[in-house]
């Protein structure tokens, strides 16, 4: 179907809240009816007052955060625990003390020196969407609180958008539309879902040519400074950002050379889904284009049954956590080789764990609250583990940190910010309910909440 502008939007899935010309119509109203929204509940957009206390440890410019969607067995990976229900093709190894099963993660064993396994971390919740969504938001989504939070990544954006960049700082890669939002933020800030295949970036050239759309567009603009006036309030305004944002995207070879890579390339990489989000996000961060945030999504781990003979085969190369290795290793190395991997912070985890020991009667693995998780790059030295857990791996025995606790999403949050230079304690004052906004909740007003500066130490 094509508007009055010529473009043709059938063929158009997804939700893309940053917005482009050629986004779909049921996106389009959607952001608009926001926006609409945004300006009627916030007549002027308050300036924001902003509360500080706390001293980042600024290690890194950029996050890459994968999701291990459906929760990743924490014996399995991150904090092994062996026992005769352990397949001998795991080869189970100790790097400098830490253990980990080599003929499953081969080449993130080969990267350990620049890797740190987190295995005190416990969910609170064993519940999918729940956890997952605690661990987007860095905190609980079903407090009255947390109806317009944004995404750690929107923070990110927030906090590290420049004027005049020319990608969005938060980009979600192969994730879902049900990944949280920018919350009460700006729009600006909402996370730009790509699912890169290879080809360039998707859906940026207009039918009729660049001349075309290039007219089109200027009249679009003359009509909109005609019929939006800035009295309006924000909202109209926000819309014309995104469009000059979009236009941005159009026609540009630097973008597209970021989301263009060779056959070759897409092998080398496991020639899957999550192997092209690695390689877009590590021409992202070779670009310098502006993206400081990258949210790459990678399920199917919520493995019920037949754990080792199917997502776990460490002896076949296009098993589940093989594949994972491969991208996620691959990535890793290549952003040593480049130089940006001490400027990067990596993040690997899970939205649970799963049950430990003998595996059930299906021979699988049920969702469980005790969980690992893996950090790389930022100028981690390893390998590297933190905390430890019982022989089972049940329950954390020594914190290994501290506050001398459990360490939670919020704590994997303030990490992250402190990482990128941002305060974990900041309180924003111009939320919609007037409460203010702690980008870690809790941690300005209790310091219930801290990052894991233990892995630089």
């Amino acid at each position: 179907m094509k508007d009055r502008f010529g473009f043709d939007w059938s063929g158009i899935s997804g939700t893309l809240p940053w917005r482009k010309p050629h986004l779909s119509r049921r996106i389009f109203f959607r952001h608009l009816s926001a926006a609409v929204a945004g300006y009627t509940l916030l007549p002027s957009r308050p300036m924001e007052t902003v509360a500080r206390a706390a001293t980042p440890i600024s290690k890194a410019k950029h996050c890459i955060f994968f999701l291990m969607n459906g929760g990743a067995s924490h014996t399995d990976t991150f904090d092994l625990k062996e026992g005769p229900w352990l397949p001998a093709a795991f080869r189970p190894n100790s790097f400098n003390g830490v253990r980990l099963a080599e003929g499953l993660l081969p080449k993130i064993a080969a990267e350990l020196d620049s890797v740190a396994f987190v295995r005190s971390v416990r969910s609170w919740a064993a519940v999918h969407e729940l956890a997952q969504n605690w661990v987007h938001l860095g905190r609980n989504p079903v407090a009255a609180t947390s109806k317009t939070a944004p995404h750690i990544g929107s923070v990110v954006s927030r906090e590290l958008t420049t004027l005049g960049q020319t990608l969005p700082a938060f980009l979600a890669l192969n994730a879902g539309s049900n990944t949280p939002g920018a919350g009460y933020f700006a729009p600006t800030h909402a996370p730009f879902f790509v699912n890169p295949g290879g080809n360039g970036l998707g859906n940026t050239t207009h039918r009729d040519g660049q001349a075309v759309f290039e007219r089109r567009f200027d009249l679009l603009l003359k009509l909109e400074g005609e019929s939006l006036p800035s009295e309006l309030g924000p909202g109209p305004n926000e819309m014309a950002q995104f469009n000059d944002a979009a236009r941005g995207l159009m026609y540009n070879p630097n973008v597209d050379r970021v989301f263009s890579f060779a056959a070759a390339e897409r092998t080398r990489y496991g020639n899957t889904a999550l192997g092209n989000a690695c390689i877009a996000a590590r021409n992202l961060l070779q670009s310098r284009l502006g993206t400081r945030f990258v949210l790459i999504n990678t399920g199917g781990w919520d493995n019920h049954a037949g754990i080792y003979g199917g997502p776990f085969n460490a002896a076949n190369a296009n098993s589940l956590a093989r594949q994972f290795d491969n991208a996620v290793g691959t990535l890793i190395a290549d952003m040593k080789t480049a130089g940006l991997l001490d400027e990067t912070l990596i993040v690997c985890m899970g939205e649970f764990g799963r049950t430990i020991g003998t595996p059930n009667s299906q021979g699988g693995r049920d969702h469980f609250l005790q969980q690992a998780v893996m950090f790389a790059g930022a100028g981690i030295r390893g390998p590297k583990a933190i905390g430890t857990t019982d022989e089972r791996g049940a329950f954390t025995t020594d914190p290994g940190w501290t506050r001398d606790r459990d360490i939670r999403a919020e704590d994997i949050e303030a990490t992250i910010y402190s990482a990128l230079g941002i305060d974990w304690k900041t309180v924003l004052r111009d939320d919609p309910i007037g409460r203010g906004f702690e980008y870690v909740p809790f941690a300005a007003t209790q310091d219930l909440y801290g990052p894991i500066h233990e892995l630089w130490s």
